[in-house]
């Protein structure tokens, strides 16, 4: 017990993976930003990738507790708190970063942004490899 049934894959494996994807997606953001418009560019795409990848990581964290699988309820009642859990940090995160800095509006969402792209990649494989749609 505890192991998915063959074929179907790990939900908090993926939910980690999503958080790991975006965090090379933030850096890589912030690599490019650098590149086109300089360190505050950088920073401010590094911070917009990484409240997202933030979030995403306390939510997998919260979501998918162990023996979780067994209880159906208890399943549930976690994913709804990670998923409060992440929203109200998305929002705190932003409010602190943009009362506290002066970061360029645009490499921060649009790296905050880029940080989907990994949701949804994974999102599919993780449907292709259930034999889902």
């Amino acid at each position: 017990m505890g192991q998915p049934p063959m074929g179907q894959p790990n939900v908090r494996r993926l939910a980690y993976g999503v958080a790991l994807g975006q965090a090379l997606i933030a850096l890589a953001a912030a690599l490019v930003s650098w590149v086109i418009a300089g360190e505050r560019a950088a920073l401010s795409a590094a911070l917009g990738g990484g409240i997202s990848s933030a979030a995403s990581l306390a939510m997998a964290l919260l979501s998918f507790p162990e023996g979780a699988a067994t209880d159906p309820l208890r399943a549930l009642r976690a994913f709804f708190i990670g998923e409060a859990v992440k929203v109200a940090l998305v929002i705190a995160l932003f409010v602190v970063v943009l009362k506290t800095m002066r970061v360029a509006p645009l490499p921060m969402l649009g790296a905050y942004m880029a940080t989907f792209v990994v949701f949804w990649v994974v999102l599919a494989k993780g449907l292709s490899a259930r034999g889902g749609a």
